[in-house]
């Protein structure tokens, strides 16, 4: 009977592994909390037997496979999603039990996909922020301008291609406002140039993951801005080894259209004829050891040529100067991961570009390649990120980062050269020769830690930090200290000079040494100046999960920066920013959103800087103060000495002879009687942060699992943007007639200053005759305001099974400002309420359009419109006809005139632009390696845009003189880029 029993057992047990599948069980965890993932979408697959089977964890962050086909190996995997990166385990057998870790990438979190690798559009359930995530997938698919990732940005609501204040500007606007109040980030570290603000490192489409744009109502995590945040994500190393190599070209002129105008280089620089862009770069990524420490190195080169004409009949030079632009960029990063509770990362960005102003120009110029120059930027960023667990329900962050920029604007070729003009016997200029002229040459060394926690209990998920960032600036600025000389020829010389055929190679001691010398200044001060800037960061933030559909976020954020003292004693100690949202369930599909919060800016360092070296100790300066003082337009109480500094001066002086004019040791005696039209003085009452109140209210549908509707309104109420304020302006001179102008000269003007300048560029105060001062008193204020309202439509459906899929937003948008820039200056004695218009990157519509197509397997084609109303312009007076465009006679030069009667700022309206951009892309795989091969096609229809393009402002048709209209720029016309890449 036992052995029956035995036998029986043994029967049952094999008829049991006959007849029951084998099976795999998967609990997932989050990586530094140790706990359960519920929701997570889980796939098995094994591509051998083409299966793939996708699950979602319960409760308790588990999932199980079952019927699977036994004595196999299987790969189970999540890809990223919510605030979880992918995660991966390979060579699973069957009847096993895995535990699957999923690291963070909180620092792009954004629950609102727009094209993602996930097969479901996904509706933003946790908070109000209005943000958006370019995935990598999104920026490879777009006709993007030379790897350059920020050119995707504008096809996001909210955002615009931007008007450029100078030509390194960013090209990007946020709610209408400059570029450069944008806070620019690498993995939620800072990337920000603080001079101007723009960014230290481009990161280029080789080392980005993705990019994450918070325009408003986002965590009071994020700050040090009024606007808007763009954060990049790094790429990191996976298990399995990866790369690419890729070559890009822009063959330029000899296969693009033809267009009159010029077209701007990727650093904003203008380019025409001649002009050919190389690209070349690789990528390695991969395990160094598996499921622990993982690599990813990146670098990416940029070759630009260019031609500029030298034209100059009088000496029979008529040439092409060839010139060449370099951008190098270099990226690594380590991915440690200790255990399931510490990870720690390593990342390294090294930026290097030359940018040849070579001599010549577009259509012809006078600069002899003896006094080119080259922009030389200099950046690197060093960051260590620690991500920890302390027990089961914090988690927490330490953070630091070392980085330099250097921005060198002007590196001549000839540094220990005089700068000389010369001009033909009609004192008109036919040659710049020598050194280069001014110098810019800026350095910022920066520190920056951030400490953060995070912590999750019951329904409370609260995040708290603090964040500490010092930067040591140092600036060489000012005129050349080896002497500027204008100098003219006679009939004789010029001749002569003309016969010796020197052509292009014309250097400064090839003039005649007894040329008249027609004016002579140098440099005073070749010293470099500086001053450490230090911002403090601390906040707190509680989401609450009120109900299973309502999610509560109310969060406190402060911020202090120590150059807000500016020429004072006391900072702006009050910036306190309390933040508030909800977030609703409606039904199962849809999302009712909404917040309210308040933002502060840091101070730009310009700010500082400029009142530094634009400044003056000369006693006689002083006393003009004193005199402000006494008269009620300069603070009382300001202590002459703190805001007053020794800046950059130039020296003139008369009977010199050519190349034998004094040094700076031998003028220094005429710094305190030198005459200026401009001075700055540091506000005694320091500088306020700009702060911002943003509002919001939104709705979001998904009528699919493939599809998602969402409409945001939104209000930015943007206060204390800086501009300049004269403190010794010329009385109101209102032109508001057309059929009546009226004209006032200089000394008319002069004479009505609270300080009056006299002739010879003189004041008298108390009987005292003063030489040392100035025209103008200039002091940086916080009295600019921008109102932004928007309501942005968006409709975007994912590829169905990776054949069609699109995007479509339109925004309904109007911002209005009363400064433009730093250094906005009203156009009649301080009246800026009548400045306040349009701003000049003003749009009333904004289309996008963008078309994901894959016809065949292997070929994808991106076809992407864009459609914008027209900027505002500016009409201004036309010297031809008031015979000066001074017409209120102040001598300021914000802008390059006065209004013309009856105009005012951004008063009229540009036409609308259409723009047409085809990416098509070809994969042929081998094996596990693919080669891609690309074209894409900007302006398909060649159409020519004069507005809604990136120009400079003063090359952009939003400035025009007098009645008739002049086409000054336009966009680019249609241009081609074709690449190759391989990948693995």
């Amino acid at each position: 009977m036992k052995k029956i029993s035995f036998l029986w057992t043994l029967f049952l047990i094999f008829f049991t592994s006959l007849t029951v599948s084998a099976q795999v069980e998967v609990q997932v965890l989050d990586l530094l909390y140790h706990q359960p993932v519920r929701g997570a979408t889980v796939t098995i697959e094994n591509s051998t037997l083409n299966f793939k089977a996708t699950a979602q964890t319960d409760s308790t962050g588990r999932v199980r496979f079952e019927n699977l086909a036994s004595g196999n190996r299987f790969r189970v995997f999540t890809e990223a999603f919510a605030e979880f990166a992918e995660a991966s385990v390979s060579g699973v057998n069957t009847t096993s039990q895995i535990i699957l870790e999923l690291p963070s990438r909180r620092e792009s979190v954004l629950d609102e996909v727009v094209v993602s690798d996930r097969r479901t559009a996904q509706l933003n359930v946790k908070d109000a922020q209005v943000s958006y995530y370019v995935t990598k997938k999104e920026i490879q698919a777009l006709p993007i301008e030379g790897r350059d990732i920020t050119r995707s940005l504008y096809r996001l609501p909210n955002l615009t291609l931007a008007t450029l204040g100078y030509a390194e500007a960013p090209n990007v606007s946020i709610n209408g406002l400059n570029g450069t109040y944008t806070n620019y980030m690498i993995d939620g570290m800072d990337n920000n140039e603080r001079f101007l603000g723009n960014m230290k490192f481009n990161t280029p489409v080789g080392f980005a993951e993705g990019i994450t744009v918070l325009t408003n109502n986002y965590s009071v995590e994020y700050g040090n801005t009024s606007n808007g945040v763009i954060n990049v994500t790094s790429r990191s190393g996976k298990n399995e080894f990866s790369g690419e190599i890729f070559y890009l070209t822009r063959p330029g002129s000899i296969i693009d259209s033809k267009s009159a105008f010029a077209t701007l280089d990727l650093s904003g620089n203008q380019v025409k004829d001649g002009f050919q862009r190389h690209q070349l770069g690789v990528g390695l990524g991969g395990a160094i050891k598996p499921n622990k420490t993982f690599f990813y190195l990146n670098f990416e080169q940029t070759l630009d040529q260019k031609d500029n004409l030298l034209n100059v009949p009088a000496l029979g030079v008529n040439e092409t100067v060839r010139g060449k632009n370099s951008f190098s960029y270099v990226s690594g990063k380590i991915d440690q991961l200790w255990n399931g509770r510490f990870k720690t990362t390593l990342r390294l960005n090294v930026g290097s570009f030359d940018i040849d102003r070579q001599g010549g120009g577009l259509e012809g110029g006078v600069n002899f390649p003896s006094s080119a120059s080259a922009q030389k930027n200099r950046t690197y960023l060093i960051a260590l990120k620690n991500s920890y667990s302390i027990g089961a329900q914090i988690t927490a962050e330490t953070n630091y980062q070392h980085s330099y920029f250097r921005w060198n604007y002007r590196q001549p070729v000839n540094p220990n050269s005089a700068s000389v003009t010369v001009q033909d016997p009609s004192g008109a200029a036919i040659a710049i020769i020598g050194q280069s002229g001014s110098i810019f040459d800026s350095k910022e060394f920066s520190h920056q830690l951030q400490q953060k926690f995070f912590y999750k209990s019951g329904k409370h998920s609260f995040k708290a930090g603090l964040e500490f960032m010092s930067s040591d600036f140092q600036l060489l600025g000012g005129g050349n200290p080896n002497g500027t000389y204008t100098v003219r020829l006679n009939e004789s010389q010029l001749e002569a000079l003309k016969n010796r055929n020197i052509g292009a190679a014309l250097d400064v001691n090839d003039i005649s040494a007894d040329v008249a010398v027609i004016r002579y200044d140098v440099e005073l001060r070749p010293t470099t100046f500086g001053a450490v800037q230090n911002v403090y960061n601390i906040y707190l933030e509680d989401t609450y999960e009120a109900t299973n559909r309502l999610n509560l976020t109310f969060g406190l954020r402060y911020d202090y920066d120590n150059l807000s003292k500016g020429g004072g004693n006391k900072g702006d100690w009050n910036n306190i920013a309390p933040r508030a949202a909800f977030n609703l369930r409606v039904g199962e599909r849809g999302v009712v959103r909404g917040g309210y919060g308040l933002f502060y800016d840091k101070i730009k360092y310009s700010a500082y800087s400029d009142a530094l070296q634009f400044n003056s100790t000369s006693a006689d300066y002083k006393k003009q103060l004193a005199e402000l003082q006494r008269l009620g337009y300069l603070d009382p109480n300001a202590d002459l000495d703190k805001i007053t500094f020794p800046g950059n001066l130039r020296a003139t002086t008369s009977g010199v002879t050519y190349l034998n004019g004094p040094g700076p040791d031998d003028l220094q005696g005429q710094r305190d009687r030198q005459f200026s039209n401009n001075l700055r003085i540091l506000n005694p009452q320091g500088f306020k942060n700009p702060y911002s109140h943003q509002a919001s209210l939104g709705y979001q549908y998904k009528p699919t699992d493939k599809t998602l509707f969402y409409v945001d309104f939104v209000h930015t109420a943007t206060n204390d943007l800086y501009m300049i304020r004269n403190l010794n302006p010329a009385s109101p001179f209102p032109n508001d007639d057309p059929e009546n102008p009226k004209i006032r000269s200089v000394a008319e003007a002069d004479a009505t200053r609270p300080v009056p300048i006299r002739a010879g560029n003189v004041a008298v105060v108390n009987g005292e005759t003063l030489r040392g001062i100035a025209r103008n008193v200039f002091v940086t204020t916080a009295e600019g305001k921008a109102r932004y309202w928007a309501a942005n439509f968006v409709f975007h459906k994912l590829p169905e099974n990776d054949k069609f899929g699109y995007r479509v937003n339109y925004a309904l948008a109007l911002v209005k400002s009363n400064t433009s820039s730093l250094n906005t200056r009203a156009q009649d004695s301080n009246n800026f309420e009548a400045e306040y218009t349009f701003d000049e990157q003003d749009r009333r519509h904004v289309l996008n359009a963008m078309i994901f197509y894959k016809p065949l397997p292997g070929l994808s084609i991106t076809p992407a419109f864009l459609l914008q109303s027209g900027q505002p312009y500016t009409i201004l007076a036309d010297a031809r006809i008031y015979g000066t465009s001074d017409l209120n006679g102040d001598s300021e030069t914000f802008w390059p005139a006065d209004y013309a009667p009856g105009e005012r700022r951004h008063g009229q309206r540009l036409p609308w632009a259409k723009t047409l951009d085809l990416s098509a892309r070809y994969v042929l795989s081998f094996g596990k390696t693919s080669m891609e091969i690309s074209a894409d096609v900007f302006n398909v229809l060649n159409t020519q845009n004069i507005s809604g393009f990136n120009v400079t402002r003063g090359a952009s048709n939003q400035i025009q003189y007098g009645d008739t209209f002049v086409t000054r720029s336009a966009a680019p016309p249609r241009q081609f880029q074709f690449g190759v890449r391989y990948f693995w």
